[in-house]
């Protein structure tokens, strides 16, 4: 009887402690920017600037977000998403996340854009313990968990692209010489390092390397120079203002070079129009994304999505603009991150499941590309394909190529 007693009353205790134990278990967990009710993400971008074409990322980004609203939110939460133009200069971007952190207290900054405003902000984001997540930039610093585990890129870094240039341009262009036009900040330096790796010993095909400031009015005297080194391959590291003024100066000069153009400036809307069809046939480019103005894509399910997206939240909007399709692919990958914590809105815990997809298709990526991250990779994207401008359109061609990132 006294055993049976003693079972009992340890099977009343065990009945007794479930409930407790099951509101432990269940309990919602929140650090400073998120609560039942909402979640705050912050961003910033130029809407301002010389690099203000990338401003429409921002727009679409509030489009999205709006939209996810009006669905219901993410597991019930409505999103607060705050952004700021920091025109693409460094000290203001310092300003505008500090105050986003400090005052605003969100949660995570969210695909703030470019490498030297991200780069200003890097320590500090990371002595907060502030998730600093998919920057809209390719630089290789972004992918090095081990020393700033609270800040993770998105797009194939930059290094990546360069070597595969390089490499093209070794097996396809007899007789290479090689002028290069460079931003003269961490952004350029990142491509140029790669360039340089991907040539290796081959690396005094360059026979000219330039570079200029965003505060320049034009790089026309840089294209000048290239043009008057001979070079017979050019390979442009700028982003869209000046990748379409270097673009259009080549062919005043008459200068025809084949023609590398780095993905960041690849946008049919805002680097190709207004450099001039004529003047774009047969560049090269590596991509990842499917571009809104090749056909290919018109029946794609994925398209349709984006352009009913389009139709509805941004009417009016430029639709050849490709920065609009990758804002929307990665708030997708955001809203994924996010419905994925579940009642843990931590900051840790937005770490945690950003770190942890595997092959994860986020749409309108090209096929065969797929995201992939772990808590010793922060590189979501390490594929792309090459991509020819024919016509007033990229044209993939070859495989998908892969290179690891260093």
């Amino acid at each position: 009887m006294r055993t049976n007693r003693r079972g009992f009353l340890g099977g009343v205790s065990a009945a007794l402690l479930l409930p407790a134990a099951r509101a432990a278990w269940a309990e919602k967990k929140y650090d400073e920017g998120a609560s039942d009710s909402e979640i705050k993400i912050g961003h910033f971008c130029p809407y301002s600037g010389p690099a203000s074409s990338y401003g429409v990322i921002g727009q679409a980004h509030q489009a999205y977000w709006k939209m996810v609203n009006e669905q219901g939110g993410i597991n019930g939460r409505k999103i607060d998403f705050i952004t700021y133009d920091d025109g693409y200069s460094p000290p203001k971007s310092v300003e505008v996340t500090r105050k986003l952190v400090e005052e605003d207290r969100v949660l995570c900054l969210f695909n703030t854009l470019g490498t030297p405003t991200n780069t200003a902000i890097h320590k500090y984001m990371n002595q907060k313990k502030v998730p600093q997540l998919y920057v809209a930039t390719g630089a290789s610093k972004w992918g090095d968990p081990k020393h700033f585990p609270w800040t993770m890129g998105y797009q194939p870094d930059y290094r990546t692209e360069a070597v595969i240039y390089a490499k093209h341009i070794l097996a396809n262009v007899k007789d290479p010489k090689i002028g290069v036009l460079m931003q003269n900040d961490d952004y350029g330096k990142d491509y140029w390092a790669g360039f340089q790796a991907g040539l290796g010993k081959e690396a005094d095909k360059v026979v000219k390397h330039v570079t200029y400031e965003t505060t320049d009015p034009t790089v026309d005297s840089q294209i000048i120079e290239l043009h008057g080194s001979g070079a017979n391959v050019f390979f442009n590291i700028s982003i869209p203002k000046f990748a379409a003024q270097a673009i259009r100066k080549a062919a005043a000069l008459g200068w025809k070079p084949i023609q590398y153009l780095n993905n960041v400036s690849a946008s049919v809307g805002s680097t190709m129009q207004p450099a001039g069809f004529d003047n774009c046939q047969g560049i090269i480019t590596a991509a990842y994304l499917k571009d809104p103005t090749d056909k290919q894509w018109d029946g794609d399910a994925e398209m349709k999505t984006w352009r009913d997206f389009m139709t509805k939240q941004m009417a009016g909007a430029n639709q050849s603009d490709g920065s609009y399709v990758y804002a929307f692919s990665v708030a997708t990958l955001m809203h994924e991150t996010l419905r994925r914590c579940g009642d843990e809105l931590t900051r840790a815990n937005v770490m945690k499941q950003a770190a942890g997809f595997h092959k994860y298709r986020v749409p309108l990526l090209l096929p065969g590309i797929t995201v992939s991250t772990s808590p010793t990779d922060f590189y979501p994207i390490q594929a792309v394909q090459l991509a020819r401008f024919e016509g007033k359109t990229w044209q993939l061609f070859g495989n998908i190529r892969e290179e690891e990132s260093s």
